[in-house]
């Protein structure tokens, strides 16, 4: 299982799975940026409310895939479906209580987020439609992480493939063929989700009964899958903190700028996903071969990943940086927005390398239940990023310059993860 053929099989499916989401987001903003920009910003901070609720429970997906990996690799696939099952629970009811209180506090979030009055109206239009997918998100995060842990990739594959491919479909029907304007995009995007959740929670609980696992609702399961994924909780709240202070400071610039950095962030999530599955990869193998006892095969598959990061990082950057001055169109018809937005691609390529790195020492260390130690760190890095960002922000050095500091928040990420993958302290054998 050591060799970069392994590393691939779980990779490659995975990177089709992972890109779902970014691509439904690209969707909605190449469709919603030829709206306006006043739509298109409105997108910017609805986004990145939404991005910040379901990325701070991402754990279920990265918890869920080493808990069951754990189990599978140690041959416990009865445990493994039970803490599957848990996950689902967990997050159905994360999913209302989450759509209940992003709903109720949308117009104060927009509010506070957006550059202008008009831009907050059309980030509320969104939001509020976007609450009613919540559940399905968070569904579909814990479904493919348990799909994952016993290496169904192909799953996940055809599920999101297809999802992606209604919500292009029906945005373009509902905003241009319907005139809704925003409120088409979010009500696309909705339907696509909860096609995508049913199908894969479908699978998970087939998949469950086969063995004799109960489907049921056990509070033990459940406790236990919220106990596992507090850590990573903290890990992704640091993350989303840093992105949420970079998304304040750009309003601060104006419309224009703020509509720049939707771009840039959308187009740097999806390099990302790309990178992050190299992390699945380090969470799925990490998790059964620290689960099977083997503690020479996981260090030797840490050392391929790490190579691979840093290499698919590599291309990333290289082919980032030959797009950058044609990438802007696709998203916008406003020359004031795609201006500020080249030199912003330019500074992103430039540390992709170094991300790919991140991203897969990330994964290694979520894979062997290193979730602690990730806590810790991501605050410690938070701690280093916000200076940067202010020293922006008091300077009024404008939309490059915050995303220079981004190279910082990267390279803050790897010392500590690479300290961590030194120290071997992370490998714990067994199930």
């Amino acid at each position: 299982m050591s060799t970069s053929r392994d590393i691939l099989a779980v990779a490659i499916p995975a990177f089709a799975a992972l890109v779902a989401e970014p691509v439904m987001l690209l969707a909605d903003t190449a469709i919603i940026g030829h709206l306006g920009t006043t739509q298109l910003a409105g997108l910017a901070v609805a986004a990145v409310v939404l991005g910040t609720v379901v990325g701070l429970c991402v754990f279920l997906a990265y918890g869920t895939t080493s808990a069951v990996a754990r189990s599978h690799g140690a041959g416990s696939e009865r445990d493994a479906m039970g803490q599957a099952i848990g996950g689902l629970w967990l997050a159905a009811g994360l999913g209302v209580a989450l759509a209940a209180g992003t709903a109720l506090a949308a117009e104060p979030l927009t509010t506070a987020l957006s550059s202008s009055p008009d831009v907050a109206a059309q980030a509320r239009d969104y939001l509020v439609i976007s609450t009613i997918g919540l559940p399905a998100m968070l569904l579909v995060l814990a479904a493919t992480g348990a799909l994952r842990g016993v290496l169904d990739l192909r799953t996940p594959l055809i599920v999101t493939v297809t999802a992606c491919l209604a919500n292009v479909v029906l945005n373009v029907t509902f905003v241009y063929g319907l005139d809704w304007g925003i409120a088409g995009a979010a009500t696309g995007t909705v339907l696509a989700q909860w096609g995508a959740a049913a199908w894969l929670t479908t699978v998970v609980v087939r998949r469950a009964r086969s063995i004799g696992a109960s489907a049921a609702l056990r509070v033990g399961p459940v406790v236990e899958a919220a106990r596992t994924g507090v850590p990573l909780l903290v890990r992704t709240v640091t993350l989303r903190a840093a992105l949420l202070l970079a998304t304040a400071v750009a309003a601060t610039f104006g419309d224009a700028p703020l509509a720049a950095h939707q771009v840039a962030a959308t187009i740097v999530t999806f390099c990302v996903f790309a990178l992050d599955a190299l992390a699945i990869a380090g969470q799925t193998l990490t998790g059964r071969s620290l689960g099977a006892g083997d503690a020479a095969i996981t260090r030797a598959l840490t050392s391929v990943m790490v190579r691979w990061g840093w290499g698919v990082g590599t291309v990333i950057g290289l082919l980032l940086a030959v797009a950058a001055p044609w990438l802007p169109g696709l998203f916008t018809s406003d020359a004031s927005v795609a201006d500020r937005l080249v030199p912003v691609l330019l500074v992103v390529a430039v540390v992709q390398p170094l991300s790919g790195a991140v991203f897969v020492l990330d994964g290694v260390l979520i894979g062997a239940g290193d979730g602690r130690y990730l806590a810790w760190a991501g605050l410690a890095v938070l701690v280093a990023y916000a200076p940067l960002v202010w020293a922006v922000a008091v300077a009024d050095g404008g939309l490059t310059w915050l995303w220079a500091a981004y190279i910082g928040f990267i390279a803050a990420r790897w010392v500590t993860l690479e300290l961590r993958r030194r120290s071997g302290r992370w490998i714990v054998l067994g199930a």
